[in-house]
């Protein structure tokens, strides 16, 4: 039996909940909290007579919470865009082309080089040219994916391989942007026109998707993550994870969302069913998959976002529809009555609203039942919608980080918006007093994976240079508590964390001990500050997964 007494800081249990000084922890399993906890604590010592009976933790003033969670994200993404070129930090054309030359010379023997995430808002309206990779390497196919995931960035070698040319007719659920000539570009945008380049690329193997999974949980473990919604898995995905798990790679908990598209779904759902039995089965406590992922809509940027009234910049373009609003509603009804959750990415209003309805049908047809339907994004929703999130019991996972004024939305989508628009983006707060379930995800690797960096965003809503000074749409901002919560046990709400046979997600007895430790009472910071508060140390059941060098963790008396 293994008893551990943390003691010496702030056990924060939640907004308006009564926080404590000391929790004990036995066997994995919250015990008790505040005098309780050391009174429990005592008891053990004195019957084992040993003071070592107890391992204590001192706190050393700092903040222990329920571990963080990232409802919407896609970790195997993210643990192989790390194995690429380091394209996400370049400041121009120019840089990505010399890290991919660089990176093609220290790997000569890859026959295809795979890169993310660059940023769309380097170059006018998004569109990459294909020569400009050609200057980089220009024997072998370089696909890069853009920040969004809906875009890839090809040279000419891997246009050619794919067979994409002048002849080429526009896919369905895609565009290839074109020269004057007709010829194709080089950027791909939305899964109709990246497919064709990626069904002509060889798939990964085991060992680097495996290699990649691991990766991914050093990043999210590090950061306090300990829960992850991967939102987009395809069946070699889901026998990768599965080896993950046998093997102890997976290191984190993580629910996997089924990728359902509406070319295939007919096909698709027996395999899904497959699937989920398959990981049930496995009965690894680190590894769900009971979701199903929908793409209601593409982005903004790409003005394949749905939109209830035209963009801006194309008066009479509303965006891409993924699903007709039939067709997605009857998918919908069909992974509902199968038992599986549902998760629609849905940007737009017009998206949105189809989700909405889509979720709506489900559970009139289907009768009621406990559902947490996810809407991932809502990054615009009409006023006549809003209300609807909370009737229909629908979690809002929103991305905080994207709530800023930084180059993404100043550049690619404001113009496309405009102003009016532009300020109904993001509204955490009016979703949340409307009643709804806001629960918070980062997307990662389109964007930053570390809570603490969405948090800031959420509380102030400004840039990384302090701007705008009372933050952008400040009605929006949330309190820090409320953030807190949502990239917490909000997620863990998401998750059917209270329903699994290990409880976890929050601070109180019986539940698993998922635990983060941050260095300092984030309440009392400056809000700037946030992003730098150190992670001491990350917990599952009990178990430290994650220490910051110095972390103290002793055995003696209470």
């Amino acid at each position: 039996m293994t008893t551990t007494l943390f003691t010496g800081g702030t056990i924060w249990a939640g907004a308006g909940r009564p926080a404590s000084d000391a929790l004990l922890v036995r066997d994995g399993t919250i015990v008790a909290t505040g005098d309780d906890a050391r009174h429990r604590a005592a008891a053990v010592q004195d019957a084992a007579m040993t003071d070592a009976a107890v391992q204590t933790v001192d706190l050393e003033g700092g903040f222990l919470m329920p571990s963080f969670g990232d409802g919407h994200a896609h970790p195997l993404f993210g643990g192989l865009e790390a194995q690429g070129p380091a394209v996400r930090g370049c400041t121009s054309v120019a840089e990505i082309v010399a890290e991919v030359r660089r990176y093609a010379e220290a790997n000569p023997d890859l026959e295809w080089i795979f890169g993310a995430s660059y940023d769309g808002s380097l170059v006018d309206e998004g569109l990459f040219d294909a020569r400009w990779l050609d200057e980089a390497v220009a024997d072998r196919p370089v696909v890069l994916r853009a920040w969004d995931y809906h875009t890839v960035w090809c040279n000419s070698r891997a246009l050619e391989l794919a067979g994409i040319d002048r002849a080429t007719p526009e896919p369905t659920l895609g565009e290839i942007p074109r020269r004057d000539d007709g010829t194709p570009l080089g950027t791909l945008r939305e899964w109709g026109a990246v497919d064709l380049v990626m069904a002509a690329a060889p798939t990964r193997d085991l060992e680097t998707r495996l290699r990649a999974i691991a990766g991914a949980g050093d990043y999210y473990l590090s950061r306090g993550v300990t829960w992850v919604q991967d939102a987009w898995v395809e069946p070699d995905d889901v026998d990768a994870y599965l080896e993950a798990a046998a093997r102890g790679i997976l290191s984190f908990r993580c629910n996997l969302a089924l990728y359902a598209d509406p070319r295939h779904f007919e096909a698709q759902l027996p395999a899904m069913i497959d699937a989920k039995k398959k990981v049930t089965d496995a009965a690894s406590p680190m590894l769900t998959a009971h979701t199903v992922k929908f793409f209601a809509d593409g982005v903004v940027e790409n003005e394949t976002g749905a939109l209830l009234e035209p963009y801006c910049s194309a008066l009479h373009k509303h965006g891409m529809s993924v699903w007709t609003d039939a067709a997605l509603a009857d998918a919908v009804r069909a992974v509902d009555a199968a038992g599986f959750q549902i998760h629609i990415h849905a940007i737009g209003d017009a998206a949105v609203r189809q989700a909405l309805d889509a979720i709506e049908s489900a559970i009139l047809a289907n009768g009621p039942r406990d559902r947490r339907p996810v809407i991932a994004h809502a990054q615009l929703v009409d006023d006549a919608d809003l209300p609807r999130f909370a009737e229909l019991g629908v979690v809002a996972n929103m991305q905080p980080l994207w709530a800023q004024l930084d180059a993404l939305m100043t550049v690619l989508t404001v113009p496309r918006l405009g102003p009016e628009r532009t300020d109904r983006q993001y509204r955490m707060r009016s979703l949340a007093a409307s009643g709804a379930r806001v629960a918070f995800g980062s997307d990662w690797p389109c964007s930053s994976g570390d809570p603490r960096d969405g948090i800031a965003i959420a509380v102030s809503r400004k840039t990384i240079d302090g701007e705008p000074a009372d933050g952008w749409t400040p009605h929006e901002i949330l309190d820090l508590e409320t953030a807190l919560e949502a990239y917490s046990t909000a997620v863990a709400h998401q998750a059917f964390a209270d329903l699994a046979p290990e409880p976890w997600g929050e601070i109180r007895a019986g539940m698993s001990a998922d635990l983060v430790w941050l260095a300092h009472d984030p309440r009392e910071l400056q809000l700037h500050a946030l992003p730098d508060v150190p992670i001491r140390a990350t917990y599952i059941a009990g178990k430290a997964v994650f220490t910051k060098t110095g972390s103290p963790v002793s055995s003696h008396r209470a």
